[in-house]
């Protein structure tokens, strides 16, 4: 299968473009869903500059001077991913955990031909973590983001396929990448290419879909299953991965089979013991299809679904200073917002978020309703004894945090 060209704007693609539209393909929002995501790869070429993300200098500052421990840092060479213990040390008095990264013993590894993948952006760099949280909100699916930082004419990976989509966004150097079709088509999380190591193995053997060369500000979109591998170039390469921890109809069925033996574990019948004696589960299994049946055209997945994505994210950051400071100075005139990427949903009375849940009078639900849009409001508007309450509950921050 041929990868999908970037050769335009879909004439068809909606108003008010995010982040994907803008920065990472050029095909339109409505195109790339119809014929690419989760089918195909598509190559955009100088789909723009990435450097406002990341950088050679952010890759220094986060080994050297932040104090990262493992499992923020993988370092792999050649198909092997090298033991934490080689590069991690404690980091002296005051600081004394034992594995805080080592900037010397990471320097002799990639002066030796190691990449080094610095893992979890989303949750250490804010240029990136805010991008992904964008890039989450407008797909509808979790996000995390993983740098890689290859020397010349080195590679970290074999070939491979990953559990999970992907945007690949070339940031400094240039990188070779060779793509092969699937060996195993969209792959569950428990499903990994090792499973299927000497199957992906021959695979790459063959003639690959897209042979191509990775030039700073290009990006590429991988489906979970397709295989791939690169390598540096002349000079150092520096790449983000996006990785899309893609719902699936699979995960939905989990939730609805969840629910379902809710409701059977209050049938007396389905809890009443199997006969004396029993060898197999013989005649009772007619009997208990027919109810796990009933019982799955009942179960209603969607609070499960929700209570489970709210678990695979964080809000956006608070800071407690902050925070206190603003409830101390409430007053009427005091802007406040809805605190970002909470995966509010009110229902009925009751709203729920990645912070807990609240449950309010009926009185209260006109202005909680308004907070939903994201805007600013004033505590007047919604009540200064709401928005406190808010406040205090990190449900709510000022308008300038």
């Amino acid at each position: 299968m041929d990868a999908v060209r970037a050769d335009g704007q879909d004439p068809g693609a909606p108003g008010g473009s995010g982040v994907l539209e803008t920065r990472l393909i050029d095909v339109g929002r409505e195109r790339f869903a119809r014929e690419v995501w989760g089918r195909a790869p598509l190559l955009t070429r100088r789909a723009g500059g990435f450097s406002d993300l990341f950088s050679a200098d952010a890759a220094d500052e986060l080994i050297s001077r932040r104090g990262l421990r493992t499992p923020f840092l993988r370092v792999a060479k050649d198909g092997s991913t090298f033991p934490d213990s080689t590069f991690t040390s404690p980091a002296g008095v005051g600081a004394t955990v034992p594995d805080q990264l080592d900037d010397t013993a990471l320097w002799r590894k990639f002066a030796d031909g190691a990449t080094l993948v610095l893992q979890a952006l989303h949750r250490t760099w804010e240029p990136v973590a805010e991008f992904s949280t964008e890039l989450s909100a407008e797909l509808g699916h979790p996000v995390q983001a993983n740098a890689y930082i290859t020397p010349p004419q080195n590679r970290g990976f074999d070939d491979h396929y990953d559990v999970h989509d992907v945007f690949v966004l070339q940031i400094a150097g240039t990188k070779r990448w060779i793509i092969h079709e699937p060996v195993h088509p969209d792959p569950l999380r428990d499903q990994p290419w090792t499973d299927r190591r000497s199957a992906v193995a021959e695979a790459a053997k063959g003639a690959a879909c897209i042979d191509t060369v990775l030039e700073p500000g290009d990006a590429l979109y991988l489906p979970r299953g397709w295989l791939h591998a690169a390598q540096a170039q002349g000079a150092v390469s520096i790449h983000l991965t996006l990785g899309i921890h893609t719902w699936t109809r699979y995960g939905l069925a989990e939730h609805l089979a969840q629910d379902a033996l809710v409701l059977l574990a209050e049938d007396p019948e389905m809890r009443g013991s199997l006969p004396l004696g029993v060898d197999g589960p013989g005649g009772e299994i007619d009997t208990v299809r027919e109810r796990l049946a009933a019982a799955l055209a009942e179960a209603d997945p969607t609070a499960r679904f929700h209570r489970t994505r709210r678990g695979q994210g964080r809000p956006a950051p608070l800071g407690p200073l902050a925070q206190l400071a603003a409830v101390d100075g409430l007053g009427p005139g005091s802007s406040v917002r809805l605190r970002g990427a909470l995966e509010a949903r009110l229902d009925g009375t009751r709203l729920s978020t990645r912070v807990g849940w609240l449950d309010f009078p009926e009185t209260d639900l006109p202005s909680v309703t308004r907070l939903l849009d994201g805007g600013v409001h004033t505590a007047g508007e919604l009540g200064v004894d709401l928005a406190e309450r808010l406040l205090r509950a990190g449900v709510l921050v000022p308008c300038d945090q």
